[in-house]
């Protein structure tokens, strides 16, 4: 597990629960806070530094965990002169209540409008709106770390391109109850020979075995 990971969920609960709590959008008691507040109740709830605050906010921002807004107005200064003034406001995104939250009929199933997805049995939706039947989930987590691995590599960016885009391919035909042999055979014969040149063993010992299995 990353060790932001803790730091990360911690700092999302605490948008959650002010959430939760508000009496309006913005103010002492609002969904909506300034970074002054952010710093200080999470220092008080979890004990974190600002910089570990900064660090992370700025990722689960960047991932549409939380939302950020800039209000500007108009302040006049004691010359009499008018200059603009801004604040900047975060509050908690839907994706980052839907994450926390147990699933609903009002999660936005992005990749799949229309279709009721909460009512396919053992399909699941997990955190980064991707579906998968449960019998293949440890398969789509073995993938999606391996698509991490390639995207932090020193693969050119064409490469990291093009077998990002066949691990995801691979992994829709894994929301199927009976995913396509040969779609996910010859796809994952594409992305193992990239591993293999790139040296990522570990992904392919623990994957192989798992493809191998679906594919019988």
């Amino acid at each position: 597990m990353n060790p932001n990971d803790k730091i990360r969920d911690q700092i999302l609960q605490w948008f959650y629960d002010r959430n939760a709590s508000a009496k309006s959008r913005r103010g002492k008691n609002g969904s909506e806070a300034k970074i002054s507040e952010i710093k200080k109740g999470l220092k008080d709830s979890f004990g974190l530094s600002p910089k570990e605050v900064i660090a992370n906010l700025t990722y689960l921002i960047d991932k549409g965990w939380i939302n950020e807004s800039e209000i500007t107005k108009t302040v006049k200064t004691k010359e009499g002169n008018t200059i603009p003034s801004s604040l900047t406001w975060y509050v908690i995104s839907s994706a980052g209540i839907d994450k926390l939250e147990a699933p609903s009929d009002y999660s936005e199933n992005i990749r799949y409008p229309g279709i009721n997805i909460g009512g396919a049995g053992s399909i699941i939706t997990i955190g980064d709106g991707n579906i998968v039947n449960v019998n293949y989930k440890p398969l789509h987590d073995e993938l999606e770390k391996l698509k991490q691995t390639i995207a932090n590599s020193n693969l050119d960016d064409n490469q990291k391109l093009e077998v990002s885009v066949d691990i995801e391919t691979l992994k829709d035909q894994l929301a199927k109850n009976t995913p396509d042999k040969t779609i996910v055979g010859y796809l994952w014969t594409k992305i193992e020979k990239v591993a293999v040149i790139s040296g990522f063993h570990d992904a392919i010992t623990k994957i192989t075995p798992l493809v191998s299995g679906l594919i019988q």
